[in-house]
Formats: structure tokens, C-alpha cells, sequence
């Protein structure tokens, strides 16, 4: 339905980039040592297979391929929830927003891959929901190896099995070897490529949609700051701040990020063990590293989706408010990119759309903070009912039953 949609000619976004990159790889180029590609090796998972279909169709079937990811979420997030135990309220409610998402996200929703990234981490989360750790990390590494993101849910995911006394060694291999096979084979041909593609994406400035970057647009708009857009000094695409304050801003907005997402990590060391808090954890993390991004774009918010509406409560319902709007601002200033350079007014909603992700992360850091660790007292209670049950009572601890 959105411009750029399903049935729609017009193409939005890099999707016309990856069809490059997928005819150069079938033409007998080497990515990274014959040509630059600005996206880790991963994304090649979705840039090739609508490339091998007669000429002229790839952006027809990239869409598809992409709307036919979606639909895999849907299957996913409708698991997770029913893992979680989920009234049937909460789960139609979670995924209708889930399935409309694309009306509020508009072109971006299937004319770039990162949905596809998403899918894997979704699925990484019900993988450990069920237990099924090593298929687990499997997922999390193949969304690592196709976006760089992923790797904020390394240390998160490994607590979560460690707390609750689970194998964690082998799921570590299990991640580094699929990270190894989907990127192995692109650093041994063309290592130096690899390393140019790596720091192109590491090494950016403060893009003009990130959150300090969006407050000096403003401030230029008000008079108080003089903005100077340049394109980015990597060879990833980009328009960056220049100056000392947005190098320094850049630099705070690295380690907000790494904080922010640190905090999620810490959280749920101190608090109770059941799926509801894993997945709040997840969208902390997430969320936290997006709002503090140094660089920020329409599509990364499309990583959030999957995960954000499955919160439960109040604080799942405030999130998934939040995000909607975050999505229905950043489309409303996407079809004038020209004006965001330009530092025109349009500039006030890259700093809405940034400042609705920051509130999303603080509501629901702020329902982890909530949450404490059971007093000793109590937990000594709570073991000396359970061992006086008697062996075979069914025990439910949030999204796990077992028998004793």
C-alpha cells in the first residue's frame, strides 16, 4: 500500500545497490576484494536469491522475498507469545501491530533487507524461550554476519543462560561458527575489502538523524548553532556533522549507547528469571542502541518491530505506542532527505522521531529498574513450600514448565 510497496514500480532506498551487488557476485567478482560493499557479508543471504531470476525482475522479487520475511515474523512473534503464555487479547493486539507496522514504516518496510535480520533475532528469542539454545545462537549469529547489531544481544543472551545454570560454551561455538561459514569465506579472498567495509560502517561521524546530530540541526534552525553538512568521510554512504562539537557528541554517543545497552545486561542479573523479563530485556537493548546511535537510518528502526509489541502490560502498550509514532514521523520527513541536508524545517521531526525513541528506551528501562531480585526471606519460603510438594508437581517459572 505505501509508495515503494509490493506492486509499486518506484524503488526506494540501497535496494537497487544490492541487485548490483548480487550481479557482480554471478558475474564472477569477488565482493570486498573486486568491488566495495558497504554491508557485512550476511546481507548477501537476501541480495542474491532474487538475482537469480530472469533480468528485470529483481525488485519485484526482493519485495516479495521481504514481505514473505514479515510473514515468517509474524509466525515467530505468535510462538514467543504463546511460549509466554499470552492472553489471546495481548497476542491479536501484538501482532496486528506487527503486521500494520509497514503502514506506518512506508518504503522502507520491504525496499531494504534489515527485515531479514530482524527475523533472525525474533527467532533467536524464541529459540531460547523453548530452550533450544544452540539453534539459538546459530539464529543470532546469522543476524550478526548480515547486520552488525545483532552482536548487542551476545552478552545479554549468554547472562540469560548462565543464570539459569544452561550450557553456554557450546552455544558460543555454535554462534562464532555460523559468523565463521556466512563470513569466513569473503575476509579469505578479500580480507583487506572486508576490513575497508568494517571500518567504513565503524567509522562514521555524527550522522545528521542521530539524536545529538537532530538537537544541533535544531539549534541551527533557532539560531544558536551554526550546522555544516558534509558527506561522510568513510566510504559508507552518509551526510555527516562537521565540527568539534558533533566529533565530541559522537564520541558521548558511543558511550551512551554502550551504556544504555549495558544497563539491560545488569537488569537482568538483578531480577526474577521467566520469558516476560528476557524479551523486556531484549527491547532494552535494542532500543537503547538505536536511540543512541551515532548513526541512525529510517530502516534500523525496522529491527525494534519484531520485539517491542511483544512486551507485556503497561509498559508494552506505551512502547508500541511509542514506536508507531517514532515510525510515522520518520515517514514523514523520508520523501524530503534534500531538505534534512539542506537544514530546513523538516529538521523538527528527525528530532521528534529521535527523541520518541529515547522516551521508548527510558519506559521500558524504567519497568526493569522496577523489578528486584526476591528478598532472602522469601526465597527461603518459596524452596521450603517447593521441596515440600510432592515429586511431579508442575512447576511454572513465567514461560518455563517442567516437572519435579
Amino acid at each position: 500500500m505505501p509508495p515503494g510497496g509490493l506492486f509499486r514500480e518506484r524503488r526506494f532506498r540501497d535496494v537497487g545497490l544490492y541487485g548490483d551487488y548480487a550481479q557482480a557476485l554471478l558475474d564472477g567478482r569477488i565482493p570486498y576484494r573486486d568491488f566495495f560493499v558497504e554491508y557485512p557479508p550476511g546481507g548477501f543471504l537476501a541480495f542474491l536469491p532474487p538475482a537469480l531470476l530472469p533480468e528485470g525482475w529483481y525488485l519485484h522479487a526482493f519485495k516479495a522475498s521481504m514481505a514473505l520475511v514479515g510473514i515468517a515474523t509474524l509466525v515467530v512473534a505468535g510462538l514467543i507469545l504463546a511460549r509466554l503464555g499470552a492472553s489471546n487479547r495481548r497476542l491479536h493486539a501484538a501482532l496486528i501491530a506487527i503486521a500494520l507496522s509497514p503502514l506506518a514504516l512506508g518504503p522502507v518496510s520491504l525496499n531494504t533487507y534489515d527485515a531479514l535480520p530482524a527475523l533472525f533475532v525474533a527467532s533467536a528469542l524464541a529459540g531460547l524461550l523453548y530452550r533450544r539454545d544452540s539453534l539459538a545462537f546459530a539464529l543470532l549469529g546469522a543476524a550478526f554476519a548480515a547486520k552488525l547489531y545483532a552482536v548487542a544481544l551476545v552478552p545479554l543472551f549468554a547472562l540469560w543462560l548462565w543464570r539459569q545454570s544452561r550450557p553456554l560454551v557450546r552455544p558460543l561455538l555454535v554462534f562464532g561458527g555460523v559468523v565463521l561459514i556466512l563470513v569466513g569465506p569473503f575476509a579469505i579472498l578479500g580480507w583487506e575489502g572486508l576490513g575497508d567495509s568494517v571500518r567504513a560502517q565503524t567509522g562514521r561521524g555524527l550522522q545528521v538523524e542521530s539524536l545529538g546530530a537532530a538537537f544541533l540541526l535544531a539549534a541551527d534552525r533557532l539560531g544558536l548553532y551554526q550546522a555544516e553538512v558534509v558527506r561522510g568521510s568513510t566510504a559508507a554512504l552518509s551526510r555527516d556533522l562537521e565540527g568539534v562539537l558533533p566529533d565530541a557528541l559522537g564520541a558521548a554517543a558511543t558511550v551512551a549507547q554502550v551504556l544504555a545497552v549495558g544497563l539491560a545486561a545488569m537488569l537482568l542479573l538483578r531480577g526474577r528469571l521467566d520469558g516476560d523479563r528476557l524479551v523486556l530485556s531484549t527491547a532494552v537493548a535494542l532500543a537503547g542502541f538505536v536511540a543512541f546511535a551515532r548513526f541512525v537510518s529510517p530502516q534500523y528502526l525496522v529491527w525494534l518491530i519484531p520485539i517491542v509489541p511483544l512486551v507485556g502490560g503497561a509498559a508494552g502498550l506505551a512502547g508500541a505506542a511509542l514506536l508507531g509514532l517514532a515510525l510515522l514521523a520518520g515517514q514523514l520527513w523520508f520523501f524530503h532527505y534534500r531538505d534534512v541536508f539542506a537544514v530546513e524545517g523538516v529538521v523538527w521531526l528527525v528530532l521528534v522521531r529521535d527523541l520518541l525513541l529515547v522516551g521508548l528506551y527510558g519506559v521500558l528501562a524504567a519497568v526493569l529498574l522496577r523489578t528486584r531480585i526476591p528478598s532472602s526471606s522469601s526465597t527461603v519460603r518459596q524452596e521450603l513450600l517447593s521441596s515440600s510438594r510432592a515429586s511431579g508437581t508442575a512447576v511454572v517459572d513465567g514461560a518455563e514448565r517442567r516437572s519435579r
